[in-house]
């Protein structure tokens, strides 16, 4: 794998380190700012976690690879990282990705504790080696079919690209509208340009169009298309994914940018901790962080709580979920059995809707939680 031996933030590796596998999106096509944040807040919870004593003496160590959004390239990593004898397996953004990579730890008996996917089917089958921090997609993607709805959006189309993470996305928005009287509309944007979405999106008649797409493109084109044409000045565009999350999505798009609802995984108030952490990881990223930073530091808090107390073996971590009670930056952090949901689940990480304000893009506004 053309990987960096020594990825930035990970120390050299070291037997006497107790060592955790690291998955994350550092380059393209993976989403590398939300790569950039997960690996910001693990590598500061592994600087606390070590300025407090490590795990019993040992220092903790992260030992990063790069997935680029590939699947394959993700579950090449486990079997590598599981090789280098790490003790848990953590992070990954893209869903798509965290699956393969949750299968295979499946496969080999690794603990993996997933910081920021939200695929309901994580694993195929039940099992106990896989935890989540993230909210399913289903309770969140409803959360935001909620949301239209109070908004008086009924009639929805969504710019969708064939994916299994876009169409699980689609099809929760059409089981939770159609029982209320919503109805969804599908525009396979691998047909169809930006121009033609906005024709396709006037012939709907639908009052809200949802990006189900990759950021920067197509989402960025068919932003500014929508945007600029003019029968289409009241159509609500939403992105459930959190596209607008980031920093570059307000520099790309500038005033564009405002006033596009998504999902995002914060409450209302940040614990202490959290707002302690709020200031480091700003800090650290000479930017504001996004909820993703937060994913990954209360990652390692978790692990490093279950490390403690029992030890670097393998089974007894994957033991453990049921009994994690974690005081995270976002609320206490316990993991059951959620139906549907094949992992351990934290069943209530914080879900909010939340939007760019259009008056002051870098400031966000919190239309709706739930």
């Amino acid at each position: 794998m053309n990987t960096p031996s020594s990825p930035p933030g990970a120390q050299r590796t070291d037997e006497s380190s107790v060592r955790i596998g690291v998955l994350v999106p550092l380059t393209r096509p993976g989403w590398v700012e939300a790569g950039r944040h997960l690996l910001a807040g693990l590598e500061l919870a592994v600087r606390e976690v070590n300025d407090a004593g490590g795990i019993v003496g040992r220092p903790l160590e992260l030992v990063v690879r790069d997935t680029a959004a590939d699947p394959r390239r993700a579950t090449a990593a486990v079997d590598e990282l599981a090789r280098l004898g790490v003790a848990a397996l953590a992070g990954e953004y893209h869903s798509v990705v965290a699956r393969a990579a949750a299968s295979r730890a499946d496969a080999l008996g690794l603990p993996f504790l997933c910081s920021s996917a939200v695929l309901d089917a994580l694993t195929e089958q039940p099992t106990q080696w896989v935890a989540r921090l993230s909210p399913p997609q289903s309770r969140g993607w409803q959360v935001y079919a909620d949301f239209l709805l109070g908004a008086g959006h009924s009639r929805i189309a969504v710019a969708t690209l064939p994916s299994v993470y876009w169409a699980s996305g689609a099809r929760i928005l059409r089981e939770h509208l159609a029982p209320r009287g919503g109805t969804v509309t599908e525009l396979d944007v691998s047909a169809l340009a930006p121009a033609a979405v906005c024709d396709a999106l006037v012939d709907s008649g639908a009052t809200a169009l949802l990006l189900l797409v990759g950021h920067p493109d197509p989402a960025v084109p068919i932003v500014r298309s929508v945007r600029g044409d003019r029968r289409l000045a009241e159509i609500l565009v939403g992105a459930p994914a959190g596209q607008p999350e980031f920093a570059e999505w307000a520099t790309l798009l500038g005033d564009d940018s405002a006033a596009i609802p998504f999902l995002r995984y914060l409450p209302e108030r940040l614990t202490p901790l959290g707002a302690r952490v709020e200031a480091a990881l700003r800090e650290q990223l000479a930017e504001a962080p996004s909820f993703v930073a937060f994913e990954g530091y209360d990652t390692v808090a978790v692990l490093a709580d279950v490390l403690r107390s029992h030890g670097a073996d393998r089974a007894r971590t994957a033991e453990s979920w049921p009994r994690v009670a974690v005081e995270g930056t976002r609320g206490q952090i316990q993991f059951s059995r959620t139906p549907g949901i094949s992992v351990w689940q934290w069943a209530w990480a914080p879900v909010q809707v939340v939007d760019r304000d259009p008056a002051e893009p870098d400031r966000f506004r919190i239309l709706h939680a739930g």
